[in-house]
């Protein structure tokens, strides 16, 4: 698959999953514009990929939305920012909640808001993916918040995908089982609740960033032109069962 002379968007891109993405992007061509929240992380993107990066906390509605205005124009987007907080369901907190809705699920729409703006005015077409999670289908001890947060992404999809397709903006998701980041290690460092989600997928292991991010592409590129409205599990089969 091949970017070049492709603008795209990533948000999240300054560690994991959205890191890798725009390392990947960048080889294949494409001029990378990464929103993040850490200076650190925009210095980096900078330095190594020689991406635009414009810093922004997602949580942020207003400051969110003058970063996708100044992000387009761009050809493709991809929302892959997004955090956790781990808290039982009885000890979930109003605060914890709020923060996963606003970076998780607000945040995409405000930035999906702006991109797709900016393309129907110009005439053109285009494809978002949006990073959800396994954790949309089922409940996770713990996640409360969090599936929540990839629940209204996902639904969030659906709606963008019908409205935004006859406009000539595909919409998607893809939603990964535990990968490998420094947020996942965070939340499955403990052998036995690692061992009860590994126990449930037939490929034996927890997936890669660049497992997901090489879907998250197939999905912006012009090869999935019929796909549109899909929430992609890439999850080594733990959705079967």
């Amino acid at each position: 698959m091949d970017f070049t002379g492709k603008r795209v968007i990533v948000t999240g891109a300054g560690k994991g999953i959205g890191r890798v993405i725009a390392e990947i992007l960048t080889a294949r061509g494409a001029s990378v514009i990464a929103l993040t929240r850490s200076a650190a992380d925009v210095e980096a993107l900078r330095k190594d990929l020689g991406c635009v990066a414009i810093q922004v906390d997602l949580a942020d509605a207003e400051a969110t939305r003058a970063a996708a205005r100044a992000a387009i124009p761009a050809d493709l987007l991809v929302n892959c920012a997004g955090t956790t907080e781990l808290q039982p369901f009885l000890d979930t907190t109003v605060e914890a909640f709020d923060h996963l809705m606003a970076v998780n699920t607000r945040a995409p729409m405000i930035v999906a808001q702006e991109y797709a703006r900016e393309r129907i005015a110009a005439g053109k077409g285009g494809a978002i993916v949006n990073v959800s999670s396994v954790a949309s289908f089922i409940g996770i001890p713990d996640h409360a918040a969090y599936c929540a947060s990839k629940g209204g992404l996902d639904g969030l999809t659906r709606v963008m995908a019908k409205e935004l397709a006859p406009k000539g903006i595909r919409v998607n998701a893809v939603n990964p089982t535990v990968t490998l980041t420094p947020m996942a290690v965070k939340a499955w460092s403990d052998p036995q609740k690692a061992a009860g989600m590994l126990n449930r997928i037939p490929v034996g292991r927890f997936a890669e960033s660049s497992d997901v991010a090489e879907v998250v592409l197939f999905l912006l590129s012009d090869e999935a032109a019929m796909v549109n409205g899909l929430a992609m599990p890439v999850d080594g089969g733990f959705m079967i069962g």
